[in-house]
């Protein structure tokens, strides 16, 4: 028995998440806190990109263990070996996130160690999907092209980039970002596999519920250490609207079409279907999730804070934008998975996205509380416009 416990355990198509893999999301449950915290921190234009880039570098450490647990088991002895180790590394990653741009004196250099193990995490993949395929040639061959041009080329601009620092250093990190994901599409669908839609679509999913539980958790960072007022139960709740809007629209509106879709594809179409609908689409929705996040966080902290804010104070500068471009990105995000997917043409979630990445001015000039509640309200009715469409098309909700 101790044998098939130790060795690697290839997945079938009923496969669904396993225990192993929630564990090994809890990570980024604080890899998430700690981007929201860096943008918290210094709210400016360079500050919010750089946030934006830690996030898809996380993110794609994240897509890949998730393409990897779909063909091989994760609670597997050796593959949770490998869990727990990347787990580590990411723990020390996130760690690293508040320094990412502006190292603290005293102790590790923070912007080369994040680099040293983002390059841990690549490599580790890379390594256990290599010795999970044996006899697969097609997919070694196409490990071999992602090892030269989605891991290395990325992995030395990082490094680099650590002697580097403001603006140039984030511009060298987000060039790293684009190579990264850009040689995706050069490296090709051939090789790789989704054995389970299932399992796949069920990954996705339950990432974007932890990043959604960041908005629960801007609400009571917002107003720790200052007393419960109306105001702050009245923006508590318009929060909770926001991001129960977000919820309904994803999980009840989106995310079956697009498990279907993944389901009748075969082969490589299948691959590609969950590469643009997945691991590059899902992306923005948790994106705008923590844009929003930071948004909410500002408004709770603001309307708790009667010491130094008034209730007719608006939010400024990137924060402004953020609480309702944080949104659009999601809604936008969510027009594309129903585009990609041939589904109800999304009219609705594309007008609101937009209008709310346009917003930062209206939302800079209006009290931040009625700005929030506006916001809610949007999101609501945004969400019952795109419910009539699909319902219109014939679209069932999931």
């Amino acid at each position: 028995m101790a044998k098939p416990r130790a060795r690697i355990v290839a997945t079938e198509d009923g496969h669904r998440v396993t225990p192993a893999e929630l564990f090994f999301d809890l990570v980024f449950v604080f890899a998430i806190t700690q981007v929201t915290a860096l943008l918290a921190a210094d709210p400016s234009g360079l500050r919010l990109l750089g946030g934006m880039v830690v996030l898809a570098l996380l993110w794609w450490c994240w897509c890949c263990f998730a393409w990897l647990g779909n063909v091989v088991r994760a609670d597997s002895g050796a593959m949770f070996a490998v869990l727990v180790t990347v787990m580590a590394v990411l723990l020390v990653v996130s760690l690293t996130v508040p320094e990412a741009f502006s190292d603290m004196p005293g102790g590790l250099f923070a912007p080369l160690l994040l680099a040293l193990c983002y390059g841990a995490v690549r490599g580790l993949h890379l390594v256990t999907y290599w010795l999970s395929s044996a006899g697969d040639q097609a997919l070694r061959a196409t490990l071999l092209r992602t090892a030269l041009l989605s891991v290395a080329p990325p992995f030395v601009l990082l490094l680099a980039s650590s002697a580097l620092h403001g603006a140039a250093q984030v511009l060298v990190w987000l060039g790293a970002v684009v190579i990264d994901y850009l040689a995706i599409f050069v490296t090709g669908a051939s090789g790789w596999r989704v054995n389970s839609p299932g399992h796949f679509a069920e990954r996705h999913g339950l990432i974007l519920l932890i990043a959604l539980g960041e908005s629960f958790i801007a609400i009571g960072v917002g107003m720790t250490g200052l007393p419960v007022s109306a105001p702050i139960l009245a923006a508590a709740t318009a929060g909770l609207a926001v991001a129960a809007g977000l919820w309904f629209l994803y999980f009840r509106q989106i995310s079956g079409p697009v498990e279907q879709a993944l389901a009748r594809a075969e082969g490589d179409d299948r691959t590609r279907l969950a590469r643009d609908a997945y691991t590059f689409l899902h992306l923005p929705l948790v994106a705008g999730v923590v844009l929003c996040a930071l948004g909410i966080k500002k408004v709770l902290h603001q309307v708790a804070d009667a010491g130094h804010y008034e209730l007719s104070d608006p939010l400024h500068g990137v924060v402004a934008w953020a609480l309702a471009g944080g949104v659009g990105v999601f809604l936008l995000a969510a027009a594309g998975l129903a585009l990609r997917t041939a589904g109800p043409r999304p009219r609705a979630l594309v007008v609101a996205g937009l209008y709310c990445l346009c917003a930062g001015p209206l939302v800079a000039v209006i009290p931040a509380l009625p700005a929030l509640a506006l916001l809610a309200a949007g999101v609501t009715a945004t969400v019952w416009l795109h419910g009539r469409a699909a319902r219109a098309a014939g679209v069932a909700p999931a």
